[in-house]
C-alpha cells in the first residue's frame, strides 16, 4: 500500500530536479501544484511563458514540460517513491498536463523500471546544453543503441542520421537559422529570452555565458543566440566538420505525443550524460512547417520530427539559471 506522507524537503527536492530539465530558450514554461490531502502533484503549462513566434502551437512548450516530468519520475524513483502518472487528465483544461500521485510501496519489491530511472538520477545536475565544438570521435555503437533504447522506453524513436539524409538535415538547419535571422519578430522574441549578466542576475533565459563561441567557418548548426547582433569579445573557433546528429520522432503529432517526446528526450539526454556524451539542440527547421516535413528520412522515415539532437565529445556547457521554487511550486492543504 502507499504511505500517506510526503515531507516538504522531499517535495522541493523533487521539483528542483524536475526544473533542471531543458526548455526552448530556457523559458521554463511550467508550474507545479501539490495537494497534501491527495498526495498529488499537478504539472501545469505556464502559458505566460509561451513563444508565439517560434512555437505558436506550443509543441516545444509541451516537450519541455515532458522533459521536466521525466526528471520528476527519476527523482521519485531515487527517493523510493511510487509515482502514478496520468497525462492530460482533463481534456477540457489544456494547461493541465499531468498529475503525479506519490507514495511508498511497502508490500512489493522494487520494480525494474524504478531501478532504471533511479540509475539516471546522478545525471540530472550534470546535464547541460553545450554550444561548444565537439571533437571528431564517433559515438560507439553500443552507446548509440542505449540512447535509442532510452527513447523507445518512452514511446519515441531516436535515430542517428547517415548520409545522404544527414547532409539534407544539415542544410535544413542552416536554412532555418537564416530564416530566423531574417524574421524581425522571431529575432525580437529570441532577444527577449537572452540575458546580459553584466546588468542582471537571470533566473531564466539564455545567459550570455552560455552562448558559446562562433564558428570560424560560419557553418555551425547550434542556435546562435546573438542572432544578427554583435557580442564583443566572442571567440571564433572551428566546429566539427561532420556533426553527429540524431532525430527524435513520435508516431503522432499532438499534445500527448509532445509530452512523450519530452520524456523520451530527457531520458536520452540523461543517458548520454552518464556516458560522457555532450549534447545540444538544432531544432530550427522543426519550427518552420515548410522545412519540418523535409526532415523525415525519404526512405525509412515514418514518424513526426520532434527534436534534432547534436551529440559528441567535448565541453558539457555551463549551468543555465533556474527560477526560484517559490515562483514555481504552490502547496495546498
Amino acid at each position: 500500500m502507499l504511505s500517506q506522507t510526503l515531507d516538504d524537503t522531499t517535495l522541493t527536492g523533487l521539483v528542483a530536479d524536475a526544473t533542471a530539465a531543458p526548455s526552448m530558450h530556457n523559458a521554463q514554461p511550467w508550474q507545479f501544484r501539490y495537494t497534501r490531502a491527495g498526495r498529488t502533484l499537478t504539472l501545469l503549462a505556464d502559458l505566460r511563458r509561451t513563444l508565439p513566434e517560434a512555437d505558436p502551437a506550443t509543441r516545444a512548450l509541451h516537450v519541455g514540460c515532458g522533459a521536466a516530468l521525466l526528471n520528476l519520475r527519476v527523482s521519485a524513483a531515487h527517493h523510493g517513491l511510487e509515482a502514478v502518472t496520468a497525462l492530460l487528465p482533463e481534456p477540457s483544461d489544456p494547461a493541465l498536463l499531468a498529475t503525479i500521485r506519490f507514495g511508498v510501496r511497502h508490500d512489493a519489491p522494487r520494480k525494474p523500471e524504478d531501478e532504471a530511472l533511479d540509475a539516471l538520477h546522478p545525471a540530472i545536475p550534470d546535464r547541460h546544453t553545450s554550444r561548444y565544438p565537439f571533437d571528431d570521435q564517433p559515438i560507439p555503437e553500443d552507446v548509440r543503441a542505449r540512447l535509442a533504447e532510452a527513447a523507445r522506453v518512452e514511446g519515441a524513436d531516436f535515430t542517428f542520421l547517415a548520409s545522404p539524409h544527414l547532409e539534407t538535415v544539415l542544410e535544413l538547419i542552416r536554412d532555418a537559422e537564416g530564416y530566423n535571422r531574417g524574421d524581425p519578430a522571431r529575432e525580437a522574441e529570441q532577444r527577449h529570452w537572452t540575458r546580459d549578466t553584466k546588468t542582471e542576475a537571470p533566473v531564466d533565459g539564455i545567459a550570455d555565458y552560455a552562448f558559446g563561441p562562433r564558428d570560424a567557418s560560419e557553418r555551425a548548426i547550434t542556435r546562435d543566440f546573438v542572432g544578427s547582433g554583435v557580442f564583443p569579445g566572442r571567440p571564433r573557433v572551428p566546429f566539427e566538420k561532420r556533426p553527429q546528429l540524431a532525430l527524435l520522432t513520435t508516431p503522432g503529432d499532438h499534445a500527448l505525443d509532445w509530452l512523450c517526446a519530452g520524456q523520451a528526450l530527457e531520458r536520452v539526454l540523461l543517458t548520454a550524460t552518464l556516458h560522457q556524451v555532450s549534447t545540444s539542440f538544432s531544432t530550427q527547421p522543426i519550427e518552420w512547417p515548410d522545412l519540418r516535413w523535409l526532415l523525415r528520412d525519404p526512405v525509412f522515415g515514418t514518424g513526426q520530427a520532434q527534436m534534432i539532437v547534436r551529440l559528441g565529445y567535448g565541453p558539457v556547457g555551463p549551468r543555465t539559471p533556474r527560477r526560484p521554487l517559490d515562483q514555481i511550486l504552490t502547496i495546498e492543504p
